[in-house]
């Protein structure tokens, strides 16, 4: 039983990226970037505003995930999106948020009117 090199598997190399090859939804090519919609039509042509998942967002805040999701049930988070079930914030809303959360002083009347605790010594 002798192998003929004629008769070898693939006589052609193979090309992944032909359409008989080519796989469809996301695990289309491994080692390609991936070309989103909106970059594939105009990259820079209409800046829209981010939105980052809740896991994103306290990573960017420095927060524990769990904690943004008390503050959108209890109140006082940043404003957040709702796209069917998923929670969205957007990148403005985050830095507006936290920029309103800055203060020189402990002793900034502002700083106790927000935070009650913080007039407890007093007591």
């Amino acid at each position: 039983m002798s192998r003929s090199p004629e008769l070898s598997r693939h006589p052609q190399p193979i090309d992944l990226d032909a359409p008989l090859h080519r796989k469809a939804g996301p695990t289309a090519h491994a080692l390609r970037p991936v070309e989103r919609a909106s970059e594939a039509l105009t990259p820079q042509a209409c800046p829209s505003p981010r939105y980052l998942t809740n896991h994103e967002a306290a990573a960017f805040l420095r927060l524990s995930p769990r904690t943004l999701e008390k503050q959108r049930v209890i109140g006082g988070g940043p404003r957040f999106h709702k796209f069917g079930r998923r929670v969205m914030y957007a990148l403005a809303d985050l830095e507006a948020w936290a920029g309103e959360r800055s203060f020189e002083t402990t002793f900034d009347p502002e700083y106790l009117d927000r935070h009650p605790g913080a007039q407890r010594d007093e007591q």
